[in-house]
């Protein structure tokens, strides 16, 4: 099958989206199918690449707010006009890729709906006041020609699936395809090494909880002169909490990574003593699965799609969004029970294992989901 996958995450990737593509493209790729991504490039024309055995395409993009997505779109179309009959398929993932217009079938993956991240986002500045205006001006508006567009839509979550109710669509139509997780990569080792850590991947920026993160790590370091915390990943949040972190003296308990490679972030995982994910909001999170794969124990928000993932005191620990009080409480539980961080760790992976989070699987399904919706049934 020749699959066109058109997103507006980064290949080579860094977190989230680019990383889900890249996955699924190896996936793809070994079982035998060929795979081309449409993604950003710069002011420059169009780029053609590859990267490992994905074709790529670079194709012009300009932050000229708020019209980017659009013109970013027009340069999309015209250069699928020239290629499209070299694809079976087209899968467009979101968050803010453009509408495409083409006669080949057309699966869209809805990967965190604009209409839940609208509603969650607080304005504390002029950056999240535009990021809540895109979501509900823009980005809603696009998602919505989309799925109309679509010939099949899947999304990451039930809750995301359950939001897209809102655009008048059946809940029963929508195919629930849930993220995955290279198990064997991402995979626990017997003995850690190095300091004891807290760890957190994933993007630097609202809605991810960093900031009741920040405020509960200062009493946690005082109860745990062992402990320090390690923040990897990154975005428009990460200097105003390196500031937060410089003014409560904590700059050699609290190290800010930025962008991690593979093999770099795996070892975190695997060594790492606990797993935070204090999100606001979630589709279903990767960096949730990549610590489950590793046995760690994880203490999350109790939003949807964590909870798609978290049995309260069963796989994890889950806490109430937006509190930093609850967060540091379930912190220090676990940091004073080691059995019950054993207990945790081993019921998250066997739940990624059992559950099939893995991308060998989810792969298939979506292989399914190309092949209903080819021309002529094949």
């Amino acid at each position: 099958m020749r699959i066109c996958v058109i997103t507006s995450a980064k290949l080579p990737p860094e977190e989230g989206i680019g990383n889900y593509i890249y996955n699924m493209s190896k996936e793809f790729i070994r079982k035998g199918h060929n795979v081309t991504v449409i993604t950003r490039g710069s002011l420059n024309k169009t780029q053609k690449d590859h990267f490992e055995d994905i074709e790529l395409y670079k194709v012009p993009f300009a932050l000229v707010y708020p019209f980017h997505v659009h013109i970013h779109g027009f340069f999309v179309n015209e250069l699928l006009k020239s290629i499209e009959h070299n694809f079976d398929v087209i899968h467009i993932h979101t968050p803010l890729p453009p509408t495409i217009n083409s006669t080949v079938p057309i699966v869209l993956t809805i990967h965190s709906s604009m209409i839940d991240a609208e509603k969650v986002i607080d304005i504390k500045d002029l950056f999240s006041l535009a990021t809540k205006f895109q979501a509900k001006y823009i980005s809603y508006p696009i998602e919505r020609k989309l799925l109309k567009n679509a010939d099949l839509i899947t999304t990451v979550s039930k809750k995301v699936a359950i939001d897209l109710k809102e655009y008048g669509l059946d809940y029963n139509n929508i195919r629930i395809i849930y993220n995955g997780v290279d198990e064997d990569s991402f995979s626990p080792v017997d003995k850690k090494i190095g300091e004891k850590y807290i760890l957190y991947t994933g993007r630097i920026s609202y809605g991810k909880g960093l900031v009741e993160l920040i405020e509960c790590a200062k009493e946690v370091l005082i109860a745990h002169s062992d402990i320090h915390f390690i923040l990897a990943g990154n975005g428009p949040l990460i200097n105003e909490l390196k500031v937060k972190v410089k003014d409560l003296n904590l700059e050699d308990r609290i190290k800010f990574l930025g962008h991690v490679g593979r093999n770099d972030i795996i070892k975190l995982y695997q060594n790492a003593h606990m797993f935070v994910f204090p999100s606001h909001y979630e589709g279903l999170p990767g960096s949730l699965l990549e610590a489950m794969s590793c046995k760690l124990p994880i203490v999350a928000t109790k939003v949807p799609g964590n909870i798609e993932l978290i049995e309260h005191c069963v796989n994890g620990i889950l806490v109430p969004p937006k509190n930093a009080s609850a967060l540091k409480e379930a912190i220090l539980t676990l940091l004073d029970d080691a059995d019950m961080r054993t207990k945790l760790g081993d019921k998250a992976r066997d739940t990624i294992i059992r559950n099939g989070f893995t991308w060998k699987k989810i792969s298939d399904n979506i292989l399914r989901c190309y092949q209903s919706i080819q021309k002529n049934g094949n």
